[in-house]
């Protein structure tokens, strides 16, 4: 065996070991939906090292209790400015705001089986993960929920999971010991998939304090459907929030980061892998 095939069949294997802590033998797609077959030309290789980050990198950890202890000083901070904020603001209740998918709850299993499987995306499979209620908290997060819910800060968590969703992401977040957790607190997508309505009913009852998500929609409008060059601009152009008001979690894994490779266009995974390799730069 060549040592490149050796690197591949051993990256493999090391995934097939964290599939099998979380998914049962006879893993199927919930009784709603029907199966998407793999396809047969494609490959989902590409996404292996992503997913062998998030389960493997001690740096990952690292990057997640640094958000969370960042989010800490946040509040530390925000208690010492009270003072001098308007008394209108200062008497609201305050809120944190936090996105669920690779924010608070990791579904690298889930990314896992697919690449195992030769199986983009799909609702059957996402529904069925979500059903089985095992995705672990992120690194750091339950302490820093638990932290801030201690202050008397309101928790809300604003995620594009479709609302059939619901109690199973709730059962989910209550199982691995997040609290304020609620039908009133965890607030999935109805309609459109833009989070900005929802996050704006939250800030007309409560002050903000922080947001924190792993996608740049998951913070402001101004990011959504933009191409790379104007994700950068918008960036760039409020780089004091970040680690302010801002806390971004990694997610090296799919986001729109990605799509936005791709123009936001419906692809296929062929057509995908020909964008990826064109959006490289070179020496």
């Amino acid at each position: 065996m060549s040592k490149k095939n050796f690197l591949i069949a051993s990256a493999f294997f090391i995934l097939g070991l964290s599939f099998s802590l979380y998914f049962p033998e006879d893993f199927k797609v919930t009784s709603q939906a029907q199966e998407v077959k793999p396809s047969t030309k494609a490959s989902l290789e590409y996404q292996l090292g992503a997913v062998l980050y998030v389960q493997k990198a001690a740096e990952y950890r690292a990057l997640c209790y640094q958000a969370f202890n960042w989010g800490k000083k946040v509040i530390e901070d925000d208690e010492k400015q009270m003072k001098r904020l308007p008394k209108s603001e200062r008497n609201r209740p305050r809120a944190i705001i936090f996105d669920i998918d690779e924010t608070v709850l990791d579904n690298s299993p889930a990314q896992a089986y697919g690449i195992l499987n030769n199986k983009p995306f799909n609702l059957p499979d996402w529904y069925a993960w979500g059903e089985m209620r095992k995705a672990k908290a992120v690194p750091g997060a339950v302490e820093f929920a638990k932290y801030a819910h201690s202050k008397g800060i309101r928790l809300f968590y604003i995620s594009n999971r479709d609302e059939v969703q619901k109690r199973a992401t709730i059962d989910n977040l209550i199982k691995v010991g997040f609290p304020d957790v609620s039908e009133e607190t965890v607030i999935l997508r109805q309609e459109e998939s833009s989070k900005e309505s929802r996050r704006q009913v939250v800030a007309s009852k409560y002050r903000v304090v922080a947001l924190f998500g792993d996608n740049l929609n998951d913070f402001a409008k101004d990011f959504e459907k933009k191409s790379i060059e104007e994700r950068f601009l918008e960036t760039d152009k409020i780089k004091q929030i970040w680690g302010q008001k801002y806390i971004v979690l990694p997610n090296p894994m799919y986001g729109d980061w990605e799509n936005a490779i791709y123009d936001y266009q419906r692809l296929t995974e062929e057509q995908k892998a020909e964008k990826r390799i064109k959006a490289l730069e070179l020496p």
